[in-house]
């Protein structure tokens, strides 16, 4: 990746030589060994109308032919964009592909917890065509979580799978969830604030396993810091008290991210994430100067919302 900053952070980037991608429309590409992957490319608003994309491009066309690629392909391009490729970089549209799929939808089963209230975003988006999902089933571990009359509402069959630690092993408690959603089939799984950890045994048997974590985790699951919009780097908050710890933490930034479900806690392949600023327009924040905390959960609701619809279309997209 070529990245441009300057005393004030970042003003761009270029990455480039992408590998092992997914999407069904590179197939013709992937297997051509002449082809290399340009992009992302982005240049922040205070930078804009000074020619760095230009720049920031041509470096990145340069170096792919550095490491032998003869052509470069540019994947999923806005429309907008294209009128820029065409002329600082004389590319040619090699082919149109419809994301939607031509209506195809996916079978799925969401866990949740307790309000429920990401599992009704997704019911009212899948209902309006907005995601291309049907919901074949709610599981839910705590009795009278409200979730559970959401989907009564929508009539989406649901299950509650309540673990009583006293009379029942883990083992088999895990045993019963890893069952319940297997009756149902589903090509995915969401975890929408599912409060409890999973075994290697469910991930292996649903590997199509999506999780909502409140926290902004880095790409790399190796690391536990991750660079935030202003520059700073903060702890990968994993773990149940992932949003409270960026509130005591008092650097400014919560988030939120959907990533695959993995043997290791909260450190998946990264689908979809973005940052939640927790201060004010124009004030900074601290922990004894913050929007009151239900105030900061209405917030960060709205934003789980926007990443979990981006990671359902970013796993559709990968689907052969």
């Amino acid at each position: 990746m070529w990245i441009a900053e300057d005393d004030d952070g970042p003003l761009g980037f270029a990455a480039f030589d992408t590998r092992g991608l997914e999407y069904h429309w590179l197939e013709p590409f992937a297997r051509d060994p002449s082809v290399g992957i340009l992009g992302p490319i982005g240049v922040a608003p205070r930078a804009r109308g000074r020619g760095l994309g230009s720049t920031l491009l041509r470096a990145a066309l340069f170096a792919l032919a550095e490491r032998g690629y003869t052509r470069a392909l540019i994947p999923a391009v806005a429309p907008a964009l294209v009128t820029f490729f065409e002329r600082v970089a004389g590319a040619s549209i090699a082919g149109r592909v419809d994301l939607a799929r031509d209506g195809r939808r996916w079978r799925v089963v969401v866990l949740a917890s307790g309000h429920g209230g990401n599992f009704q975003a997704v019911v009212d988006a899948s209902a309006a065509g907005e995601l291309p999902l049907d919901i074949a089933a709610l599981v839910v571990n705590r009795p009278g979580a409200y979730a559970l009359e959401r989907a009564a509402a929508a009539r989406i069959p649901a299950l509650t799978v309540a673990w009583n630690r006293r009379e029942e092993t883990r083992d088999a408690y895990d045993a019963r969830v890893l069952e319940a959603v297997a009756q149902a089939e589903p090509d995915l799984v969401l975890l929408l604030g599912w409060m409890h950890v999973l075994p290697d045994a469910f991930v292996a048997r649903f590997p199509q396993t999506l999780n909502l974590h409140p926290a902004f985790l880095p790409l790399d699951p190796a690391l536990d810091v991750v660079t935030m919009p202003d520059g700073i780097a903060l702890p990968a908050y994993r773990g149940a008290h992932a949003f409270e710890d960026a509130l005591t933490g008092g650097r400014g930034w919560a988030g939120a991210t959907v990533h695959r479900l993995s043997a290791a806690v909260d450190r998946g392949e990264v689908f979809a994430r973005a940052p939640l600023a927790l201060g004010r327009p124009g004030q900074d924040w601290a922990p004894g100067l913050r929007d009151d905390h239900s105030a900061l959960e209405q917030r960060l609701h709205w934003l789980e919302r926007e990443v979990v619809a981006t990671a359902v279309w970013h796993w559709s997209y990968r689907r052969p």
